[in-house]
């Protein structure tokens, strides 16, 4: 990395990557094989919420036997003590970040749709901006074996923010992205209360309302392979009825900031 805009993250700089976990025992070693592969520089952290299937017990000893391999401990495991939401576990993970001194903070998911072979791409362009998002919808991005309805779910969904909050973002719902530390250090974490597909246009909104510059990386999103989608009828709810909201209050605030100007002409 090279600091190209002011407070960069540059050579050297330290790298966690966030990955929660819910009943994902069956992908989490590949996952972190290909972390290990193709950023064997970063740290990772396993958020797990208590996964009835072990997935925390699990990462447990893949932690330990990667440190006996490298000789330094890499991979760390954070136990949470149930189902709490995905929103809630990356806030945790962006706190044991923040806490520890890491200077890029990335979330990706553990069921192998995020591919550990593009996080390079996306770490590249951290000196560009204060989030970088692996996006599916910029030319170049493209996803393999997803639903049709899952395709039209999520465009729709980015539309909506588009439309409802001027939210200037091709891939907005994207969980594959790349922080500086500094800007999460600055988003007022205790605020945040959102899941899912809310979680990260609501995260993406902050950084742009910090002043913070958004890029987009195209990615390849594979659909998974093993588990079951995380995806509820209250998490597209959730996202429909919060994205109305702030797009609402976006706009008043639009108009009551014309109003002030043309008073003052």
């Amino acid at each position: 990395m090279t600091a190209d805009r002011p407070g960069a993250p540059g050579q050297g700089a330290r790298v966690l990557v966030v990955v929660p976990t819910y009943d994902e025992r069956a992908s989490l070693p590949r996952a972190l094989a290909a972390l290990r592969e193709h950023v064997p520089d970063a740290d990772v952290l396993v958020v797990d919420d208590a996964s009835p299937d072990g997935t925390g017990a699990l990462a447990e000893d893949l932690a330990a036997r990667d440190a006996d391999e490298r000789g330094r401990r890499a991979f760390h495991v954070l136990h949470r003590a149930g189902k709490q939401g995905l929103g809630t576990a990356y806030v945790a993970g962006f706190r044991w970040a923040l806490e520890r001194g890491y200077d890029v903070v990335v979330e990706m998911d553990a069921d192998g749709s995020h591919r550990a072979e593009d996080l390079p791409r996306l770490l590249a362009r951290v000196p560009d901006a204060e989030l970088v998002i692996g996006s599916r919808w910029v030319r170049g991005g493209r996803v393999v074996n997803w639903p049709l309805h899952r395709q039209l779910l999520s465009r729709g969904a980015n539309v909506y923010a588009w439309i409802a909050m001027g939210l200037p973002v091709r891939d907005a719902t994207a969980g594959f992205r790349a922080y500086r530390a500094s800007t999460l250090g600055d988003l007022a974490l205790d605020t945040v209360a959102s899941h899912g597909y809310c979680f990260q246009i609501d995260m993406a909104w902050r950084v742009l309302g910090v002043g913070g510059r958004v890029v987009e990386v195209p990615i390849t999103f594979v659909e998974r392979a093993e588990g079951r989608s995380k995806m509820s009828r209250s998490i597209v709810v959730e996202a429909l009825v919060k994205v109305t909201v702030w797009g609402a209050h976006h706009r008043v605030q639009q108009v009551r900031s014309l109003a002030r100007r043309l008073r003052r002409g």
